[in-house]
């Protein structure tokens, strides 16, 4: 039995070498499901991408979703367990609206990305409570800063993003966003969404149809939202044709 074999019992504990293991069981947890997400920020749109699969052929599949509405301008990509998504989810939205409700105008994304950040790290301190295995990506176009993606992990460490990946995948994803968007730095609504799907395709080394990628999109002056299967498959297209 290793030195080590004690402290992966106590989540508030330091291992000799300074590691707090339930924190990177909570990190590999929320990498576990299979699933890579994508997130690219653009010139004026943040556009999120992630495989659609359903666990059991018995479950509705306009039930299984990662991506969500925060508020109107604020999306969200998730990747973990999906009880734990959805727990997430649900506290994002409490802490929105309670925002908005106390100042009277919508939350800002960097501000709530904060906020569910702090949360997170107070869950690495209690004894009596267990991290969520999920992470959360956030994006919006912000009226003063301009498009937005944050990313937050199990152990509530934040960062705003031009690009980033989450899930089992996420660091080939990120090398290849860090070549793509060097490369290119500043891209249009359309480019930005069909570049997210790209880096997709790129790590999972396959070609998809419109109903296996779920797609959340927001613009400047627009509302979040997800696209449809035709929509999807329009954008698939454009690629396959640049490709030729």
């Amino acid at each position: 039995m290793s030195r080590d074999s004690n402290y992966d019992r106590h989540i508030t504990i330091f291992s000799p070498q300074g590691h707090l293991y339930q924190v990177e069981y909570a990190k590999s947890a929320a990498d576990s499901t299979g699933l890579t997400a994508v997130a690219v920020r653009g010139k004026t749109s943040c556009a999120l991408v992630i495989q659609k699969k359903v666990p059991d052929r018995l479950i509705d599949p306009s039930s299984v979703t990662y991506v969500y509405k925060i508020t109107e301008k604020i999306g969200c990509l998730m990747a973990g367990l999906t009880a734990d998504c959805r727990v997430q989810v649900t506290r994002m939205r409490q802490e929105a609206h309670e925002f908005k409700f106390k100042f009277g105008y919508d939350m800002p994304v960097h501000v709530l990305a904060k906020r569910i950040a702090d949360i997170c790290q107070v869950y690495t301190q209690e004894a009596s409570l267990r991290m969520l295995a999920c992470t959360a990506i956030l994006c919006s176009c912000d009226d003063e800063r301009g498009p937005q993606v944050f990313k937050i992990d199990s152990a509530g460490t934040f960062f705003p993003f031009k690009g980033t990946a989450a899930g089992s995948k996420a660091h080939e994803a990120m090398n290849w966003l860090e070549k793509r968007i060097a490369a290119e730095p500043e891209t249009d609504d359309e480019a930005t969404v069909q570049m997210a799907i790209m880096c997709l395709q790129h790590v999972l080394s396959s070609d998809f149809k419109g109903s296996d990628l779920e797609v959340g999109v927001i613009s400047e002056g627009q509302r979040f939202k997800t696209l449809g299967e035709d929509e999807i498959e329009a954008h698939l297209t454009a690629i396959s044709e640049k490709d030729m």
